[in-house]
């Protein structure tokens, strides 16, 4: 028997409940993990809520990001053994391999093994946040050396790890954020400089960090208004690659800076990174060595208790953490 978390209608953190349930071995390609640590993520919260890309099926588990040790192996799978610390790259589905588990069965190609430095807390904290930056800095944008790139959402998990990357291109982090009570930490993060919205003029900011060149790289969970100001202060030929939606206001087309600086405005989803086997080696291999070099490293927020996930999704939806949420089993 292991405690899982699911839901049986959608709802507020308040419908997710702890279960004791049985677990099948693994089948032929898949590891079975017995997990210490979890890593929370928005989307969860909105396949909770009825609002996510993908639909629950009731009784419905949930979760991204998992950390532990490697239980038992399926029928051929090599390459893992028992005891092993591993933690699991994110599924495209998470209603079929929900991660919210103290077991689970993963496909063998979507474990990882640790690095030696990480405890079961750090690698719960690793993989989303890591590869959708990179998938937006480096696979898609080419962000290079001595570029300015404004990072929106800055003290999210994704935005530190957005930070941490485009400092290890020698890249120049601008931080996006709402005021300045988070500047100091997020100067300490890696960013080059911290930009509050509601008390600056965005576009201005941007202006002058850049001696008027303009940003050729955005990076931005928001949408909604700040669209106006972040493209009127990119750079000709710039790109702005949008991977959330946070805002929930209208998104205004910039219709005059998008033809007049032949703009590109790209969504983007980390599962068109995970789903083509080349790209995720090659975000594998660059993490991994960051991660060994020190020069990335995932910044946790709160632990919480497998038993106060309630809590702990109340917490997420407070939107004041900085870093990751992270719970343990």
């Amino acid at each position: 028997m292991t405690k899982v978390v699911r839901f049986d209608r959608y709802g507020g953190p308040e419908v997710l409940r702890v279960e004791e349930v049985e677990v099948a071995p693994p089948a032929a390609g898949e590891v079975q993990i017995r997990v210490q640590a979890l890593g929370l993520n928005r989307a969860e919260a909105l396949l909770r809520a009825g609002t996510y890309i993908e639909t629950a099926v009731f009784p419905s588990g949930l979760g991204l990001e998992a950390a532990g040790l490697v239980a038992a192996v399926g029928a051929g799978v090599d390459g893992f053994r028992p005891g092993e610390a591993v933690s699991i790259i994110p599924p495209v589905s998470m209603v079929r391999w929900p991660a919210y588990a103290g077991l689970i069965n993963v496909p063998a190609g979507r474990v990882v093994r640790n690095p030696a430095s990480l405890s079961a807390e750090h690698a719960a904290a690793m993989w989303m946040p890591y590869l959708t930056a990179y998938g937006g800095l480096i696979d898609i944008a080419g962000l290079g050396r001595g570029e300015v790139v404004a990072i929106t959402a800055a003290s999210s998990s994704v935005g530190l790890a957005a930070i941490q990357i485009a400092n290890k291109v020698g890249a120049i982090p601008v931080a996006v954020t709402r005021t300045f009570a988070k500047k100091q930490a997020l100067l300490d993060a890696g960013a080059a400089y911290v930009v509050a919205a509601s008390e600056q003029d965005l576009a201005a900011r941007l202006a002058d960090i850049t001696y008027g060149r303009g940003v050729r790289v955005v990076f931005d969970a928001i949408g909604g208004p700040i669209f106006g100001p972040l493209t009127e202060a990119m750079s000709r030929g710039g790109i702005l690659i949008e991977y959330g939606g946070l805002s929930g206001e209208p998104t205004p087309f910039p219709l005059a800076a998008v033809l007049s600086k032949t703009l590109t405005l790209r969504g983007y989803l980390v599962h068109e990174l995970i789903g083509n086997p080349p790209r995720l080696e090659a975000a594998k291999t660059f993490i991994l060595d960051g991660l060994a070099s020190g020069a990335l490293r995932p910044t946790i927020d709160r632990v919480f208790a497998i038993d106060q996930i309630v809590d702990a999704h109340r917490y997420l939806e407070g939107n004041t953490q900085f870093g990751k949420i992270v719970v343990t089993i």
